[in-house]
């Protein structure tokens, strides 16, 4: 028999009994609990408002810096001739500028023709055997060749890419009657018919006859439009297709310059594709490119301006035998203009700088040749922008507070206090911040010493600050800029400089609420120590009377068993 069990031998309910009882013990956890709850609320009411000053101390940062009130804005009499940026402090005033010549990049472009030819001989459907003609997938064609079908006259012709050329140029003949050949000379394969050949269908799955550069022109006689043998891009340079044949100087450590920067290769390993993504992520300043229309690469100056394009084969031949050093240079060209009908002026760039103008702190981005005006002034908006914000931010913060603070009274008059109401912290804040808005700034030199010499004016409802007169904002920053910047960025007497001080002191390290919420937060701590000790006071207690009960439990089952002996024995039922 499980005695444990409330009631098993006594009838009594005793374990309800002691739950109850365990229930009212826990009233003092449930205050502390309560307690604790008010400070978490109170801890993250804090961090709250810490978040607010953090992003108020940047506005006010940002007012702090002296370059603010430097800051110019550039107007441009033609935005597609071209732009104009401006850094703080540039010089003031109107430039004109005379574009005549944009500045363009050097380009080196190479030889044509550097992939050796499809074949050596000429190929017809009747050539002799053995067939040495190249398989459609080893040509040099410079568009590889898909099997598939193409379509002449109608007729579908299959082809697959293990087909030799003269294989393909039988099954023209077989399936079309349209004769069909390669001239090695010229490295062209032509289709010739007494009527004229329509070339290709919709339904064509293989690219034959573009690869073969074979286009419908209303006649019987059709031919390459180019030469078709070209470089092989993707295959080791070894087997690339090349005209003459690329030496790495026989261990695989080919080098080559570029303006003077070494490209390795390897002839066996690497492809064209392979050095042409080396030489464009190295430093030689160029992009090279290859084009397989004309078979030739092509090395452009990532920077404009008058320069060439310096080659050197090292070890190996990769420059010659690609057509480089063979290769037309078109030179680059300077930016040419004048500057306020003076002189002709030249820059690399079509960014024109102070070091070539002479204009302090302005750029200017020639688009096209032409005439352009630029005007440089205060950049009013800006400095405008970044009162607002930091007065927009300021006004957030006080209203956080407010909330926080506050108290609130519903329809049926019950007064509910704010999470931090009473809380002298935090009043301590708004009251700081609003003095330092609203008193007159010491230690200045300047005219301006108070917020409504800007135009801005108490709330008289709450702590924050309105712009009532947008004019005099205006006015002061067209005409005593030099006041206003001491106003707020002033070393130590300036209101930016001053608040982000207070912010800082605040919520810095060490600040004091920073202490605040590290007390906070220690209080919570140690209540849950309390608490940790009244429970296991509380399941002592527990343990201590469920014990009673189950010994009372025994006893009463012992005097059971002896009046049902008794009962037995009287013959008593």
């Amino acid at each position: 028999m499980n005695l444990g069990i409330s009631g098993l031998a006594s009838g009594f309910d005793w374990q309800s009994l002691v739950e109850q009882i365990m229930e009212v013990e826990r009233a003092p956890q449930r205050t502390l609990r309560a307690d604790q709850t008010k400070i978490q609320q109170r801890n993250e009411a804090y961090t709250s408002i810490k978040s607010q000053l953090q992003t108020l101390q940047t506005k006010a940062q940002a007012l702090k810096e002296a370059s603010l009130f430097d800051s110019r804005a550039p107007a441009i009499s033609d935005s597609t001739i071209a732009s104009a940026t401006s850094s703080p402090g540039a010089i003031q005033g109107a430039f004109s500028f005379h574009i005549t010549q944009l500045a363009t990049a050097a380009v080196l472009q190479g030889a044509s023709n550097v992939g050796a030819n499809l074949h050596s001989t000429d190929i017809t459907a009747s050539s002799p055997e053995p067939d040495s003609s190249p398989t459609l997938e080893n040509a040099g064609f410079a568009l590889p060749v898909t099997g598939g079908t193409f379509t002449l006259n109608g007729k579908t012709v299959t082809v697959s890419t293990t087909d030799t050329l003269r294989q393909v140029f039988n099954k023209i003949k077989t399936e079309t009657g349209i004769d069909a050949s390669y001239d090695s000379e010229t490295d062209t394969i032509s289709l010739s018919s007494a009527n004229p050949i329509v070339v290709g269908g919709p339904n064509d799955t293989s690219n034959f006859l573009s690869a073969a550069r074979l286009y419908f022109n209303n006649t019987g006689s059709i031919t390459s439009s180019v030469a078709l043998g070209a470089a092989k891009p993707n295959a080791a340079l070894s087997e690339g297709n090349f005209n003459t044949a690329i030496l790495d100087g026989g261990s695989g450590a080919g080098e080559f310059k570029i303006n003077g920067v070494s490209i390795t290769f390897n002839a066996t390993e690497d492809g064209l594709a392979n050095v042409l993504t080396r030489i464009n992520e190295s430093n030689a300043g160029v992009v090279a490119t290859y084009d397989a229309v004309n078979d030739r690469l092509q090395l452009t100056n990532k920077n404009t301006g008058d320069s060439g394009v310096a080659l050197e084969d090292v070890t190996g031949n990769f420059l010659a035998a690609t057509g480089l050093t063979a290769g037309t240079l078109q030179r680059g060209k300077n930016l040419t203009y004048t500057l306020n009908n003076g002189g002709t002026l030249t820059s690399a760039s079509n960014t024109i700088t102070e070091e070539s103008s002479g204009l302090t702190g302005l750029k200017v981005t020639a688009l096209k040749a032409g005439d352009v005006t630029v005007q440089v002034g205060i950049d009013n908006s800006t400095i405008k922008k970044a009162i607002e914000d930091f007065v927009s931010e300021y006004n957030k913060t006080q209203s956080l507070i407010d909330t926080y603070t506050a108290s609130s009274t519903d329809a049926k008059g019950k007064v509910t206090a704010g999470v931090l109401a009473g809380d002298l912290d935090a009043s301590d804040i708004a009251r700081s911040l609003r003095g330092m808005l609203n008193s007159s700034t010491s230690g200045l030199t300047g005219l301006i010493q108070r917020v409504d010499q800007i135009g801005y004016t108490t709330n008289s409802n709450n702590d924050t600050i309105n712009l009532e007169n947008a004019g005099r904002l205006e006015d002061v920053i067209s005409k005593n800029l030099n006041g206003l910047k001491e106003f707020f960025s002033h070393e130590t007497g300036g209101l930016a400089s001053r608040l982000d001080q207070f912010i800082e002191k605040t919520i810095g390290d060490g600040g004091t609420l920073v202490k605040h919420q590290d007390m906070l937060t220690e209080q919570s701590g140690k209540i849950d120590v309390q608490i940790t000790e009244l429970e296991r006071i509380v399941q002592m207690n527990q343990e201590r009377m469920t014990n009673s009960f189950i010994a009372m439990e025994e006893a009463q089952a012992r005097i059971n068993q002896q009046l049902a002996y008794l009962q037995q024995q009287l013959g008593i039922s």
